[in-house]
């Protein structure tokens, strides 16, 4: 039996290494493009989440959970900003945040076409004119006083003569007027919150604890009382109109949430009395 040596070709070697790496390169390539496709909106839910071109994203001023912006730099932060970003570029549009002052003109802006998506507490009556995802984020509603009141829990804030603020067209108002007897309401913007404590204006102040701990860090010696009497709960929110937009995003919640995405945004923005 005879036995032959075969000597290697460097260069056909070398083409078919070559090849390999081409192969591995377009399968790669593959996998990436149909990946993506499945993730991209259908045109129709493009067209109802952000019909300009981009996610008009409607936030409103002065809180964590929403945003806040820098005085200095002009950068934004908060909870609403960071969501609103994400969902922007899984979207693949440009990302336009829309700032409003209070609560109250985001959604009396509702109809407006101004905005794509709201970053908001749902309450009975926005949820008449607006759809809403499932929560992605919950705080307890309660209350703010300064150092030097007389009040030390929550039933003390129940007696005629208490000044309450509260932020302007905010969610709590309707539910602090069903707890309390005889106080008289001070709607403010949020970002005036604690100008209005020190002046004396008001007694207390009422809203969601993300925003009434950022207040008090402004104002030394200031507590929030222990306890709630409401919760307030966070969702994205859209005009009615929107509707093709809905499945979207409501698995676009679902997926930031079960991701952690909400919670690392609530530990960057400092958000404290948040709940399951």
């Amino acid at each position: 039996m005879v036995t032959k040596t075969v000597k290697s070709n460097p260069k056909l070697l070398k083409i078919l290494g070559s090849m390999n790496k081409l192969l591995t390169t377009i399968t790669l390539l593959c996998f990436y493009v149909v990946a993506n496709a499945q993730s991209l909106p259908a045109p129709e839910v493009l067209e109802a989440l952000a019909p300009a071109g981009e996610l008009r994203a409607a936030l409103y001023l002065g809180g964590p959970t929403n945003v806040i912006v820098d005085p200095m730099t002009d950068e934004m932060s908060g909870v609403g900003y960071e969501i609103g970003e994400e969902l922007a570029r899984r979207l693949g549009v440009p990302y336009e945040p829309v700032i409003y002052q209070t609560p109250k003109l985001l959604v009396d802006d509702v109809n407006s076409g101004n905005w794509d998506v709201a970053f908001i507490a749902r309450s009975s009556s926005r949820e008449e004119i607006m759809n809403f995802t499932e929560i992605y984020l919950s705080l307890e509603q309660g209350f703010l006083v300064l150092a030097d009141s007389p009040i030390e829990t929550m039933s003390d804030v129940d007696r005629p003569g208490i000044r309450v603020g509260v932020p302007e067209g905010g969610s709590v108002i309707p539910r602090v007027a069903r707890v309390l007897t005889g106080e008289e309401l001070v709607e403010v913007g949020m970002p005036n919150a604690a100008a209005l404590m020190s002046s004396g204006t008001v007694d207390v102040f009422s809203a969601n604890k993300g925003n009434l701990f950022a207040i008090s860090d402004q104002l030394p010696g200031s507590r929030v009382l222990d306890g709630h009497f409401t919760v307030d709960e966070f969702a994205l929110g859209t005009a009615k109109e929107r509707e093709v937009g809905m499945p979207f995003v409501r698995e676009f919640i679902k997926d930031v949430k079960s991701e952690g995405l909400v919670e690392a945004a609530g530990i960057r923005a400092g958000i404290r009395g948040a709940i399951e």
